[in-house]
């Protein structure tokens, strides 16, 4: 947490008295070319209030019309989190005022969402815990105020409607979160569902992925729950987390002098490191819900949720099981691998084209993923294809290079985008297997040591790691390193 928030200072024993009830209401924006109910682009970065139309900045007469893929992608986000698709849901006009709002009003779904009754199970503390969802429905965006020149100089205000009818889906979990780490490992599972489903890019730094947050805090062993607050501007998952930490410890602060929280929304701030007011909460009412007149309810039949459940991809929590009962490989490296779509689809063009799973697991568990890291590179930008991994680990694997060497190729292969086959030929790097020439070598080396073959015959095994590496020195890691020791046993036992 910032180092300047003012978090309110509560005694560990004083905190342990008291349980967080937490429920998250995440925002996702819809993977399509097109926004919700009209043709305009979604496409990110164009010049503000380039991608707008009538019908996004709700001009007298123009009429939405529902876009299927974003109806398509809503359906497959409702299977993969376990919902129950509704038969039938309905659009509604949710009315509010504010500057980006140019109809005055939002479409969504109030009374029949789209659907309700879901789950996700999530990993914590080592073992798997269920996180209800209230149901999902969809909406479409506001657009986006920028403002700029305060403090130093007057305030202006300026409005992009690209945003406008942007298509989101928002998800409404169950008050089953329990502390700020376990809100981080719900939003992280969930993230990830929807980046495999391919429902959305998940982007947060674009506004793809936002959240806001519901918390009151109760006495442990109570029923009842406390007044809750909710906190909004957490448009990352370090803020989500901050946020939940600093608003426990203020509403603890509040009940243990006496007095009472107020149900209202909260800003995070940044800077300042703590939740501010913004308003007293609304209720449904305030919005005066009512059925769009201009869009017609949506109806689902069970036979396009089988086509759905048909074309649905396989989900986090198979992929894993599947590596670990296919490929043998660790706990760790399965889940490291199926961190996200393309990085396990990486592993497995790897594997089919050759590479042998437990040492491919490894290298792109570490190899890869920090070259990767200090180039600031996603897994789609990668220089070295999946095949070039391969090609580079059945020659380490037939002991044409050592593992060493392996991996300066690989470093090498990830800069020049050049194969192993050319770099290896190329730098000379191709693993020395004559027995004769390591032999010459050894008996050089060991020549040159009589104090530590002294050392050897009395026992001392340790120096045999010494001798060791002056050959591999000699020969700049090229040596077989089995090869090495068979050699180096034979020498010293002759000297």
């Amino acid at each position: 947490m910032s180092p300047t928030a003012e978090v309110p200072k509560i005694a560990p024993e004083i905190l342990a008295r008291y349980e967080p009830v937490i429920g998250l209401e995440v925002h996702a924006q819809l993977d399509t070319i097109t926004k919700l109910f009209c043709a305009c682009s979604t496409k990110f970065g164009a010049a503000p209030n380039a991608n707008t139309c009538p019908v996004c900045l709700g001009l007298p007469g123009a009429l939405p019309v529902l876009n299927k893929r974003a109806l398509d992608l809503a359906m497959r986000a409702s299977l993969a989190l376990r919902c129950t698709i509704q038969p039938r849901s309905r659009f509604a006009r949710k009315n509010y005022f504010y500057p980006d709002l140019p109809k005055g009003y939002q479409i969504s779904m109030y009374e029949l969402p789209l659907a309700t009754s879901g789950a996700i199970e999530i990993e914590w503390n080592g073992e798997s815990k269920r996180i209800g969802v209230t149901r999902l429905h969809m909406e479409d965006d506001a657009g986006k105020s920028l403002h700029e020149g305060f403090p130093d100089s007057d305030l202006w205000s300026y409005i992009d409607f690209n945003r406008c009818g942007m298509p989101l889906i928002e998800i409404v979990s169950e008050p089953d979160l329990r502390s700020p780490a376990e809100a981080y490992a719900y939003l992280n599972t969930l993230k990830q569902i929807l980046e495999y489903t391919q429902v959305s890019d998940c982007n947060m730094e674009e506004g793809s992925l936002r959240c806001d947050a519901n918390v009151s805090v109760r006495l442990r062993g109570a029923e009842r729950f406390g007044t809750k607050a909710e906190v909004k501007n957490l448009n990352s998952f370090r803020y989500l987390q901050h946020a939940l930490e600093y608003e426990i410890e203020r509403q603890i602060g509040v009940l243990e002098a006496g007095g009472g929280i107020a149900q209202e929304t909260r800003l995070w701030n940044v800077a300042g490191g703590r939740t501010e007011p913004m308003r007293s909460k609304e209720f449904a009412h305030d919005y005066r819900y009512f059925p769009d007149p201009d869009l017609l309810p949506v109806t689902i039949s069970e036979a396009a949720i089988a086509e759905t459940r048909a074309g649905m991809p396989e989900l986090p929590d198979a992929r894993r099981a599947r590596f670990l009962r296919d490929y043998g490989i660790t706990p760790y490296d399965s889940g490291v691998l199926t961190a996200t779509r393309s990085l396990a689809d990486y592993f497995e063009a790897a594997v089919q084209a050759g590479a042998p799973a437990k040492p491919a697991a490894n290298w792109i568990s570490v190899e890869l993923l920090r070259l990767l890291n200090d180039a600031s590179a996603e897994i789609s930008d990668c220089p070295v294809p999946a095949a070039g991994m391969a090609e580079l680990l059945r020659k380490v694997e037939a002991g044409e290079i050592t593992a060493a060497s392996g991996k300066k190729v690989f470093a090498k292969m990830f800069a020049s985008r050049k194969s192993a086959a050319e770099i290896i030929a190329a730098e000379g790097l191709a693993q020395i297997t004559d027995a004769d020439a390591i032999e010459k070598i050894a008996r050089a080396v060991v020549a040159k040591s009589p104090d530590n073959v002294a050392k050897f015959r009395s026992g001392s095994e340790g120096v045999f790691k010494f001798f060791v590496g002056q050959v591999m020195r000699e020969t700049r890691g090229q040596a077989n390193p089995q090869l090495v020791n068979d050699v180096l046993k034979r020498v010293l036992a002759e000297s």
